[in-house]
């Protein structure tokens, strides 16, 4: 079973930045797809972003508008979420989730999921 333990969370002002981190148990990493969701109070689960951590490859939503980035180091089994120019409305529980090869597009898809890590962001 794929473990998933996310890290990075508080609180952050109006602009900030923030790196959330997601460590994966070992054994299966090279083979996974690892995505990043977050879900807000009185919201439902929404996709963030995806990486492949076998080619890299990434995906992200639409709302991300160049403010998030992906990445992985497959040395430390440990993929990162870097939200830039942070805004209120990216308050929200973060989880990461993890699916076999390839990004998936809805949360369903996944198999193994964090238990969040918390981002507030407020002056």
């Amino acid at each position: 079973e794929v473990q998933l333990v996310e890290s990075g969370g508080g609180l952050v002002q109006p602009g900030g930045s923030r790196r959330l981190s997601c460590a994966v148990s070992e054994g299966t990493f090279d083979d996974l797809a690892i995505g990043w969701f977050r879900q807000a109070p009185g919201k439902g689960r929404e996709r963030v972003s995806c990486i492949s951590t076998s080619d890299g490859s990434t995906t992200y939503a639409d709302f991300v508008k160049g403010r998030f980035t992906i990445s992985a180091d497959n040395a430390k089994n440990t993929v990162y979420l870097q939200i830039n120019s942070l805004e209120p409305e990216d308050t929200a529980v973060y989880y990461c989730a993890a699916a076999f090869y390839v990004c998936r597009q809805d949360s369903y898809e996944y198999d193994y999921w964090g238990q969040g890590t918390q981002v507030t962001v407020s002056s």
